[in-house]
């Protein structure tokens, strides 16, 4: 962690990046970690960059920024398990690349890394370098930050989280932003995406060991007026349910292939998604699949899995 503030202290400019189709805590630990370095480092030019997420703009917005072509900038990678997903890729021509995740380190990219896949959160990550560097953080930072834990954890019910995960929590608490509010425009979705959460109660296909999937095509996208990334946030829905152990949700893409949301209550799913184009963590991991017929294989897959 010193040697990140070392390397961060030798730049003027800093670009943070986080993977695409961002969620909470990916924004919150790139966002959040922007806060801090402009907090303590009012001189620098720090940018986040990437696509605005619609569905999540409550909690930041990006910066659009143009560099001088032969500027030298420090690129900073958060909650990014390997470069495919890495939005914005300016990060490519960075004078120096910092990777700070807590995926599996399958793809050591980067100068200088910081990965922790004991961690609830890459979150959890930079909140710990503010403290253990003895960096301000503001009330925004914190609320960033905490954003991206909660979302993480599923607000603390994730095996992932730990004694230490509270106790960041808690610091970050501590700070002056309405945490109520966060919490309520965090759980809150629209009426389209509950009827699609009722779609995936009546449609959900169960297999006798508790595998469970449902299949959502462009067809059924479009008769709910949803686009894919508003479907994120009905990924734990099958998990509800008391006998399903793990379970798959496929999302027809515009070009035809499927991304397929995996999760698992207790046996790790990950080694599946990585057979498919894929990973991510053992109870909560992605995948593509290129046609009905490898659909139907990650299936047999999951069911195998619980055997």
């Amino acid at each position: 962690m010193k040697e990140i503030l070392e390397k961060i202290k030798e730049y003027e400019t800093i670009l943070i990046h986080r993977h695409k189709n961002p969620d909470p805590d990916a924004l919150g630990s790139q966002a959040g970690l922007g806060a801090i370095l402009r907090e303590n480092f009012p001189e620098k030019h720090i940018f986040a960059v990437g696509y605005d997420e619609p569905t999540l703009t409550y909690l930041t917005l990006m910066n659009k920024v143009e560099l001088d072509k032969n500027e030298k900038y420090l690129s900073i990678v958060c909650d990014t398990a390997n470069t495919p997903r890495i939005d914005d890729d300016r990060w490519k021509t960075a004078d120096f690349v910092i990777k700070i995740d807590h995926h599996p380190n399958n793809d050591a990219y980067g100068n200088l890394l910081l990965v922790e896949p004991e961690r609830s959160s890459a979150s959890e990550i930079i909140a710990d370098f503010a403290f253990e560097n003895g960096l301000k953080l503001n009330a925004e930072a914190a609320r960033l930050l905490y954003a991206g834990i909660v979302g993480d954890t599923g607000r603390f019910l994730y095996p992932s989280t730990s004694a230490n995960t509270f106790a960041v929590a808690a610091k970050l608490a501590s700070y002056d932003f309405d945490r109520a509010a966060l919490g309520r425009e965090m759980s809150s979705f629209d009426m389209k995406v509950a009827r699609l959460q009722g779609f995936i109660y009546e449609n959900l296909e169960v297999s006798e060991n508790g595998a469970a999937r449902v299949v959502l095509t462009q067809k059924i996208l479009t008769s709910f007026d949803l686009k894919d990334s508003e479907t994120s946030v009905i990924v734990g829905v099958p998990g509800s349910i008391r006998t399903i152990q793990s379970w798959a949700i496929f999302v027809e893409q515009a070009d035809g292939h499927f991304r397929v949301r995996m999760r698992s209550k207790v046996v790790p799913i990950q080694e599946i998604a990585k057979r498919h184009d894929g990973g991510g963590h053992d109870l909560a991991s992605g995948a593509n699949s290129y046609s009905l017929e490898e659909n139907e294989q990650i299936w047999q897959e999951l069911q195998e899995n619980l055997e």
